[in-house]
């Protein structure tokens, strides 16, 4: 098995016990690696990186580590004011002090370390997880606030902005192949329907950012609630994991996929649409949480487009979903036919679930400024 000769380039003490297929992410492969001396054990967290999204892994792996050790240097130094232990996952380096390695047949493979006793939930459990969600993503968009945005790399040039993954849908519709996609179903073409309807006013934090009213900083990418790690003794959030994403951005693009992705409890998979709704509830609690370390660095301007934020990166993500359906599923990956089809018609529905509470969500939003 190549990830255990993988996991054996890296520089932790012991010998290799296991390697395991960890995670349900749907871009990197993921092993959870362990290691034993004769008094100790070490795991730590094993990944080949999808080099179809990522093609630029020396970049991706700058932004990690300057990231990871400002974080890392800045926790240290409000430790003694802090109501917790805050984490974030460090870099393991190769036994030749590399920050990833290169194999044979041109794969790139990292190590880094394991956040342990805390767990990763798929879904959001209650209103009390929901706020520790937002409560770990506004610390961690505090901690980074003062990184340079020069000091990083674009890694995923054209991710989130929304009018770009039209271009893709486009493209692919232009062909034979996506033609066929799209008109071999209903759902399908509801789903184009859908797309279509919004594609005008899809550039809007694109608009805000030319105009000057928003300025790129530093920002996670994908900051969705399986990236985000509870501490299994205390119940409150300790870290968010997941770096690969990080980059200059807008900080709309990390509260829009928060709250997109904790306020559906019905989750991303599911095939009962009645069961998608955008809970204010929940809504409220991760706003409440957010705003406790966002209040610092958010500006007017910023407030004024959060609710938008919202509502686009969950288009977008519907968006993206439905492009690569049409394109012949080469992005995300899947498990069975459809699946990126079900999953666009998912974000699509939850839209509509944000439209018809826009009021509700705005009160929210004004309530903790």
């Amino acid at each position: 098995m190549k990830a255990a000769l993988m996991a054996q380039q890296f520089d932790v003490d012991g010998r290799l016990v296991a390697v395991t297929p960890a995670g349900g992410g749907n871009v990197n492969d993921t092993y959870l690696a362990v290691f034993r001396t004769t008094f100790s054990e070490e795991r730590f967290i094993l990944q080949k990186l999808n080099l179809a999204v990522f093609p630029s892994p020396e970049a991706v792996m700058h932004n990690m580590k300057i990231i990871t050790e400002h974080v890392h240097e800045r926790l240290e130094a409000e430790a003694h004011m802090a109501d917790r232990i805050w984490q974030l996952p460090r870099i393991i380096p190769t036994k030749n002090g590399q920050d990833f390695l290169i194999d044979g047949d041109g794969e790139c493979w990292r190590a880094i370390s394991l956040i342990a006793s805390a767990t990763a939930h798929e879904h959001i459990q209650n209103p009390e997880h929901a706020h520790e969600a937002g409560f770990v993503l506004g610390q961690f968009q505090r901690l980074i606030a003062d990184v340079p945005v020069e000091m990083l790399k674009d890694t995923l040039p054209g991710f989130h902005i929304t009018p770009g993954y039209f271009r893709q849908l486009d493209d692919a519709l232009a062909t034979e192949e996506g033609q066929s996609r799209l008109k071999s179903s209903a759902t399908a073409e509801r789903c184009y329907r859908s797309v279509e309807e919004r594609r005008d006013w899809c550039s809007i934090l694109e608009d805000a950012k030319e105009q000057g009213d928003l300025g790129l900083r530093p920002i996670h990418g994908d900051p969705k609630v399986a990236n985000v790690m509870i501490d299994n003794a205390t119940g409150r959030g300790t870290c968010i994991i997941d770096l690969d994403t990080v980059k200059p951005g807008l900080v709309h693009y990390d509260f829009g996929d928060c709250l997109r992705s904790c306020c559906n409890p019905a989750g991303e998979e599911t095939l009962d649409l009645a069961q998608v709704v955008f809970d204010t509830d929940l809504c409220d609690a991760i706003v409440r949480g957010y705003m406790t370390f966002a209040r610092t660095f958010l500006t007017e301007q910023d407030r004024y487009y959060q609710y938008d934020s919202i509502l686009l990166i969950t288009f977008e993500l519907g968006l993206r979903f439905f492009a690569d359906y049409i394109a012949g599923d080469k992005y995300f990956k899947i498990r069975h036919e459809g699946q990126n089809l079900n999953r666009a018609r998912v974000q699509f529905k939850l839209c509509e679930s944000i439209e018809t509470r826009e009021s509700t969500i705005r009160k929210i939003l004004e309530k903790y400024q």
